[in-house]
């Protein structure tokens, strides 16, 4: 596992050590810089691997004590190493020895703090879901204060966005109407069934008379009559409407899980690219950080050697810039963190109060065992853009006839049952309760429409013409993605080589660097230009880690449904 630690874990702190040893004596020097330089953790410069992530990628450095011998040898021989004038440089030797064994001491110190080690990621997720009510918006600040940090994991930010994120709770809710429609097609291969009731109590002119015997200003008649009707109605023949209707909404439902499938992979992508992106901003704050602590220490060790007489006010000054501009990359830095952790959070869907982080640094996510060829046709056969053209394409085809049975005839079976009771006719002789059946068929034809079914099946007719179009143009577009990630994949993994060895060279550098200040040949400039280039280095390394899983995570999406991400059974 490739930690922060792992990859910026070098102190600065020995170098310049070194550097300030190397004004004292030879044997100061190689005392110093043992006492330092074997504690160091060096980043591994094996070829990362998924296979080696298990094994250690942090080594011992050689101790400095091995190469005394080289060390002396070397000064003898050039005659470029010589102490003639330790009297006039005693009393800057004991500040400069004092102060670089405080250095050392708070190097290594700092260097342990500076780091994190991979975080606890939380146990239980609950707290992180938003409310229940999506209607709900904060009204004042407490509600949208953020109260901490919370580590997860990227299995864990998959699960809640499964849980929260409002596209997918929308494709899911999109699915769920069409089955209700599907429902409401297939409801109609059933017969209906209607009961209808009446009460009725009316007054009419012709019972007036009829109360009266003739005779105009008589009591009106007031007629009270239950009238109750029970019809069974079937469509015996649609013209092929109802089985087409029914095909339409299976196809619409099939639609729609392939929607909510596609929603899935897409949603376990941007999961993916979010939580990788805090991570990066993690790294990229973690690489400020060392940067400014190194300026701190370049700060320290110039107005060091100006206090001893050894160093000028240029170089303090030319420190302080340094340390300012990395202050501001700093800032930039956690800057970026927090829009990070906030885009994660948005993805996720939780709530308002909540900011989350990667609980487990960079690491090469695993590898990609398909070749090319075996990846796009395995990606024709899992995407589902691809089978949803095949369901509009059904779609348009059962639009065509539904289109058309307008024009076709329609047959229907009718039963009818009535029912009357006349509970008073106005004048007292004329109740009574009687029932009739009624039975038959009905049929209806639309001779003549002025073309509008035709056109409207022509209509249908060319959206299957669009729906294999697409199918073609999405087919094509499926290849190019899935070679694009592959081909991004490969040169992140070659980068990833190529930045390993650039930290086997860069580590080379500074030893070199640091022998030739040793013997006297070189300056503290180069050690430290030494370490910033390994600094450099290692950053470049993260970045190609970073890269290559998100050209993995990418290609993976390009596939889709791999291992087993299809959510639903190809029929």
């Amino acid at each position: 596992m490739l930690t922060f630690r792992h990859l910026f874990g070098v102190s600065a702190g020995a170098v310049i050590a070194l550097g300030y040893a190397g004004t004292a004596t030879a044997q100061n020097l190689v005392s110093l810089a043992d006492s330092n330089a074997a504690r160091e953790p060096v980043f591994d410069t094996a070829t990362v691997s998924a296979e080696s992530l298990d094994e250690p990628l942090v080594k011992t450095q050689p101790s400095v004590t091995d190469l005394q011998a080289e060390n002396l040898e070397i000064a003898s021989e050039s005659e470029l190493v010589r102490f003639s004038d330790h009297s006039q440089k005693e009393n800057n030797q004991e500040i400069v020895e004092t102060r670089v064994i405080e250095l050392a001491q708070s190097s290594e110190q700092n260097r342990l703090e500076d780091y994190d080690e991979p975080l606890e990621p939380v146990e239980d997720t609950e707290e992180l879901n938003p409310s229940s009510n999506p209607l709900n918006f904060p009204t004042n600040a407490e509600e949208v204060r953020v109260d901490g940090v919370i580590p997860i994991t990227l299995e864990q930010a998959i699960q809640l966005a499964r849980q929260n994120n409002q596209t997918f709770k929308e494709a899911r809710l999109n699915l769920n109407q069409a089955e209700d429609q599907l429902q409401e097609a297939l409801a109609a291969e059933f017969p209906t069934l209607s009961l209808q009731t009446d009460l009725q109590r009316s007054t009419s002119a012709s019972n007036e008379i009829r109360a009266s015997g003739g005779g105009f200003g008589a009591t009106d008649g007031v007629t009270t009559d239950l009238n109750a009707t029970l019809q069974l109605n079937y469509n015996l023949y649609t013209g092929g409407q109802r089985p087409a209707q029914i095909r339409l909404s299976e196809s619409q439902v099939r639609t729609q899980e392939l929607a909510l499938e596609q929603v899935a992979e897409q949603l376990r992508f941007d999961v993916t690219d979010a939580y990788y992106g805090v991570q990066q901003a993690d790294s990229q704050v973690e690489i400020a950080r060392a940067a400014v602590s190194d300026a701190e220490q370049s700060l320290r060790d110039a107005e060091l050697l100006e206090e001893a007489g050894l160093g000028t006010r240029f170089d303090v000054l030319q420190a302080e810039v340094q340390l300012a501009n990395e202050e501001q990359n700093l800032t930039r830095a956690l800057s970026q963190q927090r829009i990070r952790r906030r885009e994660l959070v948005e993805v996720l869907g939780l709530g308002q109060q909540i900011e989350v982080t990667a609980a487990t640094p960079p690491e090469v996510a695993g590898t990609w065992d398909l070749s090319l060829e075996e990846s796009i046709v395995r990606a024709y056969q899992n995407r589902s853009e691809l089978e949803q053209q095949l369901e509009q394409k059904e779609i348009g085809e059962a639009n065509q006839n539904i289109a058309l049975a307008n024009i076709k005839p329609n047959v229907s079976l009718f039963t009818r049952y009535n029912v009357r009771d006349i509970i008073d006719d106005g004048s007292g002789t004329g109740t009574g309760t009687g029932d009739g059946l009624a039975i038959g068929a009905q049929l209806q034809w639309t001779l003549y429409d002025g073309g509008q079914a035709r056109a409207r099946a022509e209509q249908a007719k060319e959206d299957v013409a669009i729906a294999e179009n697409r199918f073609d143009q999405i087919r094509n577009q499926i290849r190019r993605e899935v070679e694009q990630a592959f081909y991004n994949l490969e040169a992140n993994e070659q980068n990833i080589d190529t930045a390993t060895i650039a930290v086997e060279q860069a580590e080379e550098s500074l030893r070199l660097a640091r022998l030739r200040f040793q013997a006297g040949v070189g300056t503290q400039t180069d050690v430290i230009n030494a370490q910033s280039e390994l600094t450099r280095a290692r950053g470049n390394l993260l970045t190609a880690i970073i890269d290559y899983n998100r050209s993995l995570a990418a290609l993976q999406r390009a596939v889709s449904n791999l291992p087993d991400g299809r959510l639903f059974d190809t029929p």
